[in-house]
């Protein structure tokens, strides 16, 4: 299974970020899963990318050259897709994944998500989606689609769309025993 990792490039945030997506990426090599990114070597993405290769897992990286300046680029990935825009990049990502898997990141990360959850949403992929919840990083976020929920511009059926969890297990548990059901839109559209 080919599991798209979301995350942020930043190289400031906390170590324990760091420490996690490593775990991540070699829990995923080691359950015989290929990593597929935004081919970044900071931040969740690096720490994601060097997990998996740590066990010698296939990591596939996907990025605009223009991102190519100074070491950006993870250069040990197994393979690499340089695209000439942001939104083939996404493209990308999307079409070549199994399942897509949220880590803490920035509005790049919030812009994915939200993306990829909308197409879920519309019945346009029926692949897992799964929040990695690491040091309640998303919590705010859960509360805010909490909040949608309450005051009617969504249902909560729309809460079954991903998983959300502080567990590595579980998230990748999850991932793996997934069974796709097209949504009907009627559920997800009628506030009562």
């Amino acid at each position: 299974m080919k599991i798209c990792v979301y995350g942020a490039s930043s190289s400031t945030i906390d170590n324990s970020y760091i420490s996690a997506g490593e775990a991540l990426g070699a829990e995923i090599a080691i359950r015989k899963h290929s990593v597929i990114y935004g081919g970044g070597t900071e931040g969740m993405m690096g720490a994601v990318a060097r997990g998996a290769r740590s066990k010698n897992g296939e990591v596939i990286g996907i990025a605009p050259g223009f991102f190519k300046v100074d070491g950006s680029l993870y250069d040990d990935c197994t393979e690499f897709i340089h695209t000439d825009t942001m939104r083939e990049r996404k493209k990308l990502l999307e079409d070549k994944s199994d399942a897509f898997l949220v880590t803490p990141g920035g509005i790049g990360t919030f812009d994915e998500f939200f993306e990829i959850v909308t197409l879920r949403q519309l019945n346009q992929h029926l692949k897992p989606i799964a929040i990695y919840n690491i040091n309640g990083y998303f919590d705010h976020m859960i509360l805010m689609m909490k909040n949608a929920i309450n005051q009617n511009f969504m249902t909560a059926t729309n809460e079954e769309l991903y998983f959300v969890s502080a567990d590595l297990g579980e998230v990748l548990h999850y991932i793996e025993t997934h069974k796709p059901e097209e949504l009907h839109l009627s559920k997800l559209k009628d506030v009562k």
